[in-house]
């Protein structure tokens, strides 16, 4: 079963926990948030991977030379489970797959491989984002509610060039991952007994050794509350990292952002 297919029996999995009637207490008072849905994205990407023996690689753009996706379909998931009236932990997962098929327009240097003119290309960049966030919340009333947070992001990011001829068989796959801190604030604004927005905003720039990296993450969501604990949403997320490494033979940088609307239902307790 593909990830739509599992995305689709979990949204009917939370909506058949919904209850029909009763008090429709504040969101910012919720104990435990679960959501799920799908996003619309536009991406973006553009990397470079020089050689081991440090032979610069090209700049490619991922969407116009490697042929990945300009937009996708990808699930949202988030859990929320609150400890105490201030604190609370959430759980991010992001994932963006693509494949792609290009003809080699131009010699193209990826780490060890030299993709010549002409060449059937098929090429694969995978992202993949869990974050962990701990949120205290500074402001906390019946209407709004504010909350510092500090997450940490595992990051793991996978690109392949691969061509497969009678004459030429080139299969070049590289892997970035590694833990990243994001802090950043949290916002819940209760409008109405059914309708609430919720957003976040979490961001850092890191130098380590050899290598830099930032990594942020915007979102904003209307909420449609049709029981105390079923909700609708339409939103907007936006996704960006970018890793580069200078350390010797294990040179090179990804720049990635995925951002688009979105839309989910939430189950709250």
């Amino acid at each position: 079963m593909n990830k739509y297919g599992i995305a689709a029996l979990g949204l009917g999995f939370l909506a058949s926990f919904a209850r029909a009637d009763g008090d429709y207490a504040s969101p910012t008072n919720d104990r435990i948030r679960m959501s799920l849905g799908a996003m619309r994205t536009s991406n973006s990407t553009t990397l470079q991977v020089d050689s081991s023996n440090g032979l610069p690689g090209t700049v490619i753009s991922g969407e116009n030379q490697f042929g990945l996706d300009g937009s996708d379909i990808e699930p949202k998931f988030q859990v929320m489970v609150r400890a105490g009236e201030r604190n609370r932990l959430r759980f991010d997962y992001f994932t963006l797959d693509r494949t792609g098929t290009a003809i080699v327009t131009q010699p193209i240097v990826f780490r060890d491989a030299v993709l010549q003119s002409g060449d059937p290309l098929q090429s694969l960049l995978n992202l993949r984002l869990f974050t962990i966030t701990y949120g205290y919340s500074f402001w906390h009333s019946e209407k709004l509610e504010i909350a510092a947070t500090l997450g940490i992001t595992a990051v793991d990011i996978s690109a392949q060039a691969k061509v497969q001829t009678a004459t030429v068989h080139v299969n070049q796959l590289e892997n970035l991952a590694g833990p990243y801190p994001t802090p950043g604030i949290d916002a819940i604004w209760v409008a109405s007994k059914r309708f609430y927005f919720d957003g976040r905003v979490q961001y850092l720039g890191v130098h380590v050794n050899h290598f830099d990296g930032s990594l942020g993450f915007f979102e904003l969501d209307a909420l449609y509350r049709l029981r105390p604990n079923l909700s609708f949403a339409l939103g907007y997320n936006y996704v960006k990292a970018n890793l580069s490494s200078t350390e010797i033979g294990n040179t090179g940088f990804f720049d990635i952002s995925s951002k688009g609307p979105e839309i989910f239902v939430r189950v709250a307790f």
